[in-house]
């Protein structure tokens, strides 16, 4: 009934989204919360984990320009978020470090996810910056306090190299991505753009000490109610760096997403 509603009276669902980033500035004006802002050019000694990721990947029938806009986007949103150090008691925000995508700032339309379906946006991609963000933070032992999921899976794997579910939906400003550190150590992000790659790593200002890993568990494409859905578990492995030993493990994602592809049955 709701989506019918916004379907037939789209000021609705405008109204709404105002209302909901309201919501989010008003709690922000009267949070507690330490936010990390301080950038440092100089990088950490302690790698954690590197990462790439595709810039240009085929996306069913979508204007290829629209992955030249993402470039772009990417590229103003990484002068916001290269460098950031998240302190100990500190918590990274990505909508405090980027701030609204407009027009004004240099952001052009891109791609967006919104409920199941592809549309256009001013700063659309900014999806996989945090896609990244969220992965790197994984291998660390930075807590996720904000994490929000896509409840579709639009696209079908190309040149996939994480587990399914390990993304993340952001939307200015009330679907956000925020880590908390819970340690005595300064962690830090360092990203760019490649020709072909967003490229990042996160470190640390001290030696961890563990490893940590990420496993993907009970991956599986099933059908219910003529409908195909995926869903798999994504788990993080705390491990000893003398001898690889599970220490703790932790489930930290439980995904069950709406296939929108046709999946292949060979």
């Amino acid at each position: 009934m709701k989506k019918v509603l916004l379907r037939y009276f789209p000021f609705l669902y405008k109204w709404r989204v105002q209302q909901l980033i309201w919501k989010r500035c008003l709690r922000n004006l009267i949070s507690r919360i330490n936010y990390a802002r301080s950038r440092k050019p100089d990088e950490f000694d302690f790698v954690c984990k590197k990462h790439k990721s595709v810039l240009r990947r085929v996306l069913a029938n979508s204007d290829p320009i629209l992955q030249e806009n993402k470039i772009n986007n990417l590229r103003i949103a990484l002068k916001q978020t290269d460098g950031i150090v998240i302190y100990p008691g500190e918590t990274f925000s990505f909508w405090k470090l980027i701030g609204k995508t407009t027009k004004a700032k240099g952001y052009i339309e891109g791609l967006m996810l919104s409920n199941g379906e592809v549309r256009t946006g001013t700063g659309g991609g900014l999806c996989q910056l945090a896609n990244m963000l969220f992965w790197l933070a994984l291998h660390t032992p930075l807590e996720i306090k904000e994490r929000h999921h896509h409840s579709f899976d639009i696209f079908p794997d190309d040149r996939r190299v994480v587990p399914f579910g390990t993304g993340t939906s952001v939307f200015y400003n009330y679907v956000d991505l925020q880590f908390y550190n819970p340690t005595n150590a300064a962690f830090q992000f360092k990203l760019f753009l490649s020709d072909e790659f967003l490229e990042g790593k996160i470190s640390a200002d001290t030696e961890p000490e563990f490893v940590y890993k990420v496993e993907e568990r009970n991956h599986r494409f099933y059908r219910h109610e003529d409908r195909w859905y995926r869903g798999n578990e994504i788990w993080r492995l705390e491990l000893s760096k003398e001898d690889n030993r599970l220490i703790r493990e932790e489930l930290m994602i439980t995904n069950h997403s709406e296939v929108k592809y046709m999946k292949s049955t060979s």
